[in-house]
C-alpha cells in the first residue's frame, strides 16, 4: 500500500540522514538505566539483564534471608497461670544466656530489647535434643521440648494446645518450667521483612506470578505465603531441588523466569533462571552468580528493576 510505501521511504531517509542517532540512542538509553539502577542500589550487570526483565512472567522467591530477615527473633511471651510476661522471659533469657544456639542468642536479644534485668545464672546445663537447665535466682528452671518438660514428670496443663497453635504457624516455641511447675511457652520465629508483602503486591500489579521455594515444611512455608501473598509454594526443596524447581518453571511459562536469592545454595538457580537477582546483604557467591544485585538487600529493588527495564526500552523505542 501507498502508505507502506511512504513509512519504509521514511525510515531510510531517516536511517541515512543520521545513523548516528539511532546507533546511540540503545547503547546510551542502557547506560542511563544502568545508572539510575546504581543511584537506586539496583545493580546491573549487562544490557542483556536489562532487556529481559522487562519480560519476566514468573518470579521465584528463596523463602530464608530473601522474604524473611534471614535471622530468628522473639516473637511470642505466653506465662502459665501464677507467673507473668516479665518474671517467664528473664527466667528463659537468663538460662538460655549460657547457650550459643541462636535460637537462644535470640529470646536473650529479645530480653534485652525489652529492657529487662536478666538475673544471673549458675549451673547452666544443656541436655542433649531436648534442652537447657540452670539456677536462676536460687530457682531451678528448664527451658526445651515438650520431651524434657515429661521427663521432669512436668504436666503441661493447657500449654499444650499453646504449644500446638505456635508450631503451626511456623514458630519455634520452647516450654519453660520453674521449680518443677510448667511456667509458660517462648516462642522464636524467622521474622518477615517490613517490605516483601509491598514488593510482592506491586510483582502482582505488574501481572508477575510469584512463586517461593524453600527447604521448610509445608506447613511453615504455607503460613508465610498466605502473610506475604505469595501465588505457589514448593517446600521441602533441598538445596540442588532449586534448580530443578527453576527449570519446571521454564518449561512452564516459558524462558521468562526470574530468581531471587541471598544464600550460597541459591547461586546454581540465579544461573539457570532468565535473570538471576542477588540480595546484597546475601553471599558472595549468589552475588557472583546474579545478573542484578539489590544493594539495600531489599526485595521492593526486584519491582524497580522491572519498571527500569520497561522505562529504558520504551525510551529507546
Amino acid at each position: 500500500s501507498p502508505l507502506i510505501a511512504a513509512t519504509l521511504a521514511a525510515v531510510a531517509v531517516l536511517v541515512i540522514a543520521c545513523p548516528c542517532a539511532l546507533g546511540l540512542a540503545t547503547p546510551t538509553a542502557i547506560m542511563v538505566g544502568s545508572g539510575m539502577g546504581a543511584e537506586r542500589g539496583v545493580l546491573i550487570r549487562s544490557g542483556e539483564a536489562i532487556q529481559t526483565l522487562k519480560d519476566i512472567k514468573v518470579v521465584v522467591l528463596d523463602k530464608t534471608g530473601t522474604i524473611t530477615a534471614g535471622k530468628p527473633s522473639l516473637t511470642d511471651v505466653i506465662p502459665a497461670p501464677g507467673f507473668t510476661k516479665d518474671e517467664l522471659l528473664a527466667a528463659t533469657a537468663a538460662v538460655e544466656g549460657g547457650s550459643e544456639h541462636p535460637l537462644a542468642q535470640a529470646i536473650v536479644q529479645g530480653a534485652k530489647d525489652q529492657k529487662l534485668v536478666i538475673p544471673q545464672l549458675k549451673d547452666f546445663r544443656a541436655i542433649t535434643a531436648r534442652g537447657v537447665e540452670g539456677l536462676v535466682d536460687g530457682r531451678l528452671v528448664h527451658v526445651g521440648s515438650r520431651r524434657l518438660l515429661n521427663e521432669q514428670d512436668i504436666d503441661l496443663g493447657e500449654l499444650d494446645a499453646t504449644l500446638k497453635s505456635l508450631e503451626f504457624q511456623g514458630k519455634t516455641a520452647m516450654l519453660v518450667a520453674i521449680d518443677k511447675q510448667v511456667a509458660g511457652v517462648v516462642a522464636v520465629a524467622d521474622t518477615i521483612k517490613e517490605d516483601s508483602k509491598a514488593a510482592i503486591k506491586a510483582m502482582h500489579d505488574l501481572n508477575i506470578y510469584v512463586v517461593m521455594v524453600t527447604g521448610d515444611n509445608e506447613r511453615t512455608a504455607k503460613h508465610v505465603a498466605d502473610l506475604v501473598g505469595i501465588d505457589e509454594v514448593f517446600a521441602n526443596v533441598l538445596p540442588e531441588g532449586k534448580v530443578s524447581s527453576v527449570k519446571q518453571l521454564q518449561a512452564k511459562y516459558g524462558e521468562s523466569v526470574a530468581m531471587v536469592g541471598d544464600g550460597i545454595n541459591d547461586a546454581p538457580a540465579l544461573k539457570q533462571a532468565n535473570v538471576g537477582i542477588a540480595i546484597g546483604a546475601g553471599a558472595d557467591v549468589a552475588i557472583e552468580a546474579a545478573d542484578v544485585t539489590l544493594v539495600r538487600g531489599e526485595l521492593t529493588g526486584v519491582v524497580e528493576a522491572m519498571h527500569l527495564s520497561r522505562a529504558t526500552f520504551s525510551k529507546i523505542v
